[in-house]
């Protein structure tokens, strides 16, 4: 038997690859090359050699770090073109590549512009709002100041000239530079303030002006009717327009403070009206050029962030790229020359062959003198698992890996998960009207493979594409179980032929199976459509779904309690067969297999035998007589039968959770017994270590409590 099986061919999936532990020894100027080539292979994990060096303390951390800036350069670039509205276009020909100290330039050049033109527009656009609101002032205000001088009575109440209005300030190059300062009016004159605010902050500005000018000022407001960009948050906001109208010096100052305070902008408006008007035109005119200015600048800055998404998505593979390599490189120690890098990593077996000829193109494209040595190192420590997988089986291998990774050469369940998974959602969510819509999902994405492989895709997108096997696998099971539960979005079909029960007279109406004879056949396939509507209904379909449940999920336990024998047959450990294969396959069947063996003779012969009855009291009281719950023949001798199948069980139960912690513990005592030594610490001893021996490898610390917890 063991000849017959080492005879037969190795399966890629269904034990990791074997691997070998090798030493490269790369000259300097090909180090870079080589370990771009290696990566672009993909079947070479390298060792840290300076685990005990901090990022900083690494050869190559400058150029990590320049690596990082210019990431940080392309995220800045990738986050303007999405605010600007704007899509990363691809070039269709091909680009040359570019050296890493050139795209630093590039970057550097396009970022000063970028930041620079962002600048220039942050400040027009100030402005601009600054004038906006300056506009929407003037044409508020008016209003209340007219209404104001309509109602004037006698040279004492007269409202003189707004004190922030003078002849100089439309000459003046700036509306908004120019300072609000009074005109030489008496104290006791009336005033105003006008600006605006944010309209949710309205009601709590107004009460603060009440109080600090105790009653002693006129507040009105208006709406501002169009919404305004807020320049620290860049949204639209509402605001309100206001003018206070207050008497005073001292006044005049709390309230300038309050604005100030409240963020709100004032703004002076001159209370003649054919002043207001040259400054309303003036403002006009002046926001008419801002506006062209603007869209300039936009168009502008929208050309050069075009000009970078042309290459963005290159430049960022480029620089992750590079950053990989010298992490990569940052694993590997100098020799005692400073001429070669030494380094160290795990391969598969199969793949030295081609790691020795992507070495020998990297020397040869270096122009290198002196080739890399390659060759391979005795190994103490346990290799990593690797898996070979194709398009169809690395979902299925990803999903596994998702709850934990196989050891070493040890059983791999994605084998069996690439029939078991699919096949168990369908018996969950079996409906072929479902299975029908999965799977034209998933040709659709078959028929679009390679040209969505070369997408950027989203993170949905992203996890659908790469399950799309897995999304037709589904598919296909489903519409078989959906046929079997004959299923249509919950509509019953006679797709196989007639029902097999028809209704006893004319008078059936409610289709209930008491009223229903059965004059043909069983129906063909599936679930037959007379049982949908009845009152049998639920009952009957949710006994054979948990059934059919209990015999799926009892067959995968044993299933998995056989790999387990494998790997511990492959690994050479009886331990694990004597103290948890044989105790643990007790245990499973003597129980639950005993329940799927009553569930198939009851579904094979068509008995009425109560399956709840039977295993409550198989357990409340073994030696009653079944009675009419009799499945098969031989019931004199079904009470034994019950009490060895309980009795295994306990035995099994103690047998699977002590003896093999206590024998564990028994081994590492008896390794260790006698050794009074420890590992020395690192010294000048060190340094004689031959390059190619192994690593001082230090026994991990046996805790039995820790073993005893994990077995049980």
């Amino acid at each position: 038997m063991d000849d017959f099986l080492d005879k037969l061919p190795q399966m890629d999936l269904m034990r990791s690859e074997k691997m070998t532990l090798v030493q490269l020894i790369i000259p300097v100027e090909s180090a870079h090359r080589s370990v771009t080539y290696l990566g672009e292979l993909g079947l070479l994990q390298f060792r840290d050699l300076n685990a005990d060096k901090s990022p900083f303390q690494r050869t190559f951390a400058t150029q990590v770090k320049r690596c990082g800036e210019m990431s940080r350069k392309l995220r800045f670039f990738k986050d303007q073109i999405d605010k600007a509205g704007l899509r990363c276009l691809q070039r269709h020909e091909l680009e040359p590549n570019i050296e890493l100290g050139d795209l630093e330039r590039q970057l550097a050049d396009h970022e000063h512009e970028v930041l620079e033109m962002n600048s220039n527009s942050e400040k027009l656009r100030q402005t601009y709002n600054e004038l906006l609101e300056f506009k929407i002032v003037l044409q508020k205000a008016s209003g209340f100041l007219v209404s104001s001088n309509a109602h004037a009575i006698g040279d004492e109440t007269e409202l003189h000239e707004s004190t922030y209005s003078n002849n100089g300030f439309i000459e003046s190059s700036s509306l908004l530079e120019q300072e609000m300062r009074p005109e030489p009016l008496n104290q006791s004159g009336l005033r105003f303030i006008s600006g605006i605010i944010n309209k949710d902050k309205l009601l709590r500005f107004e009460r603060m002006l009440f109080r600090a000018t105790r009653g002693n000022m006129l507040f009105n407001q208006t709406p501002s009717d169009e919404e305004i960009m807020d320049p620290s948050t860049s949204e639209m906001v509402e605001k309100n327009v206001f003018v206070v109208f207050f008497s005073g010096e001292q006044a005049r100052t709390k309230i300038l403070k309050i604005c100030e305070a409240f963020g709100a902008n004032c703004y002076p408006v001159p209370e003649d009206i054919i002043k207001q008007r040259q400054l309303t035109r003036e403002v006009l005119s002046r926001l008419s050029d801002l506006e062209a200015t603007l869209d300039a600048g936009s168009r502008h800055r929208n050309n050069a962030l075009n000009a970078v998404g042309y290459s963005l998505t290159k430049w960022m593979t480029t620089v992750r790229r590079e950053k990989a390599v010298y992490d990569t490189l940052n694993m590997l120690n100098f020799d005692v020359t400073k001429k070669c890098l030494v380094g160290e990593g795990w391969c598969p077996t199969f793949a030295k062959t081609q790691i020795h000829e992507v070495l020998q193109r990297a020397t040869s494209d270096s122009n290198s003198q002196v080739g890399v040595i390659f060759h391979v190192m005795h190994a103490v420590e346990s290799p990593p698992t690797y898996f070979r997988t194709n398009k169809l089986t690395n979902a299925f291998q990803e999903i596994i890996d998702a709850y934990g990774v196989a050891r070493y050469q040890e059983a791999n369940p994605a084998v069996y998960s690439v029939v078991t998974y699919p096949f168990l959602f369908a018996v969950m969510f079996g409906d072929w009207g479902h299975g029908l819509c999965l799977l034209l999902g998933a040709l659709y994405l078959l028929a679009r493979e390679r040209k969505l492989s070369k997408q950027k895709l989203g993170s949905f997108m992203e996890m659908l594409f790469g399950g799309r096997y897995v999304i037709l696998l589904m598919a296909l099971f489903s519409i078989y179980c959906g046929l079997i539960y004959n299923e249509f979005f919950s509509v019953p079909f006679h797709i196989f032929g007639g029902s097999a029960y028809k209704c006893r007279d004319t008078t059936c109406s409610d289709a209930y199976t008491a009223g229903l004879v059965k004059y043909r056949d069983p129906y063909p396939f599936g679930v037959d459509p007379s049982w949908r509507g009845s009152r049998s209904e639920l009952p009957y379909l949710n006994s054979l779904k948990m059934k059919m449940s209990i015999l799926l999920g009892i067959a995968q336990m044993n299933l998995g309690l056989i790999l387990s024998f494998f790997n511990a047959r492959f690994f050479g450990s009886s331990l694990d067969i004597r103290y948890q294969f044989i105790p643990q396959m007790i245990f499973l069947n003597s129980l639950f297999g005993y329940l799927s063996l009553l569930i198939i003779i009851k579904w094979c012969t068509g008995s009425q035998a109560d399956l709840y009855h039977v295993m409550i009291y198989m357990f409340l009281s073994p030696t009653e007589e079944l009675g009419e719950n009799e499945l098969f023949w031989g019931q004199p001798f079904a009470p034994s039968l019950l009490i060895l199948l309980l009795l295994l069980a306990f035995i099994a139960v103690p047998w699977m959770l002590f003896p093999k912690p206590f024998a564990l513990r028994k081994i590492h005592m008896e390794r260790f017994q006698g050794r009074t030594y420890g590992l020395l610490g690192t010294s000048e001893v060190d340094l004689d270590v031959e390059p190619d021996s192994a690593r001082s490898h230090q026994e991990e610390e046996f805790n039995f409590s820790e073993i005893f917890l994990y077995i049980n």
